[in-house]
This record gives structure tokens, sequence and C-alpha cells, in this order.
């Protein structure tokens, strides 16, 4: 057993995701984002079960971690009730304590969605808050989205909402006193550090990679190699 299966061995998740496996591919054969991307969860387990420092580290470092999107299809299925997808966010929590995110092209996107989601929830108090969103970060929202941000005010008013006022309804203003507490349980529960953390090993990558941070920040959420999905060839 290594020194990398031991620290994974305290997470909680990997405690309750991996009980007995068999082996039997169930989880694979269910697994949504195993029919589109090049990733298996019944290797996943393999590997973890080796408890191999070598192998460990490699999938800590690999893109396969991050493919999962942890809905749990496996543990519905699992003659066991094996839980991959706890496993993943264990192996996940381990990579970005690590640094190894870096190493991985969808390991490095933990950059610019730490910046957003995080962002917004403690600004606006929201995961997703249309303050913050670019038309030229997501051309695919068309048109008709670009007339809405536009007209916002209206076009929420109309749909019942109370766009950034005072008092109830959907996408009120938060508090200030609210977003204070949202910021105290960030800095209680670890939220803070996990951010700060994600921040240092990036901002390195950046430099490494000859990026500034708001360079590595857009190359990251933009960019998308060959190769990670199945039946996949040329670059997106």
């Amino acid at each position: 057993m290594g020194k990398l299966f031991e620290e994974l061995s305290k997470d909680y998740r990997l405690k309750e995701g991996l009980k007995t496996c068999i082996n039997c591919g169930t989880c694979t054969a269910i697994c949504p984002a195993a029919e589109f991307y090049r990733y298996d969860p019944r290797k996943i387990i393999d590997t973890v079960q080796r408890k191999d420092d070598e192998e460990i580290e490699a999938l800590l470092k690999s893109e396969t971690i991050w493919y999962c999107g942890e809905c749990m299809s496996c543990m519905t299925r699992c003659p066991r009730k094996n839980a991959v997808g706890m496993v993943i966010m264990a192996l996940r929590n381990l990579s970005t304590k690590l640094g190894y995110f870096t190493c991985s092209e969808k390991g490095r996107q933990l950059y610019p969605l730490s910046h957003a989601l995080n962002g917004n929830i403690l600004k606006y108090g929201y995961c997703i808050h249309p303050e913050t969103f670019r038309m030229e970060d997501h051309p695919e929202a068309g048109p008709v989205y670009e007339w809405h941000l536009q007209h916002k005010e209206d076009s929420y008013a109309r749909a019942g909402g109370n766009y950034m006022q005072p008092g109830p309804g959907a996408l009120r203003k938060i508090d200030q006193k609210d977003l204070d507490e949202l910021k105290a349980i960030y800095d209680i529960t670890g939220g803070t550090e996990r951010m700060e953390t994600i921040d240092r090993f990036s901002e390195a990558k950046a430099a490494e990679m000859g990026m500034s941070n708001e360079e590595y920040l857009k190359y990251t959420f933009e960019h998308c190699s060959a190769g990670h999905f199945n039946n996949e060839e040329e670059e997106l």
C-alpha cells in the first residue's frame, strides 16, 4: 500500500463509495460519460483497488477522472452498491490538493470553473448570474438570448423574477449580510483554502506555459484538444 492510497483512504467518499467490487462492468455499461468519453469506470475501481502509488499518481494526473458527471448512475445499478462517482470525487479532491490537476487539460479547467462559479456565489449569491454571462464566451446561446441580456430587467420581470432588487423573488438582490455568511461558510469549511489552492497551482502552470493569468484563464476555458471523445479524430 502506497502513501497516495493512504491519503486517498482518509476521504470518506472512498470509504462510502468503494466496497466489494466484483468487476462485472455494470458501472461502465450504465455510465453516460462512458458512452461519449474514453472513460471506463470499472478501470478506475481496478486501479484504486490495486493500491499502487505509481498507478494512482498517473490517475490523479490524467484526463480520466475529470470525465465523470457524478450522476451516480453507477451506484443505482451496481450489485454491490459501489459508487464510482464518489471514488472519483475523492480522486479529484486529492488531485486538486496536490496540484496534479494542472497536468491534464480537463483538470486545468478547474481554474475558470472556480473563478466563475465561486465568484458568482460569493459576489451575487448564485452559481450562475446574468451579470457575468458574456456572449463572446457563449456564442451558442444565440441572438435570442443576446436580446434577453440586453433587456434582462424586463424579461425577468415578465417571467415573475425580481432581478437585482430587494425583497423576494427569483434573481433578487442578496443582502450583504447573507453574502458575508456565505463567505464565512467558505472560510470555515475549507472552500476558501480550496480556491486559493486552485489559484496557486494554476498560476504556476500559467507561468510554465508562458501565459498571463488572464490568458491562461481564457485558454483553459475555451481550448479542447482531440482525443477526449469516442470516435473523435479532429481537434475541436
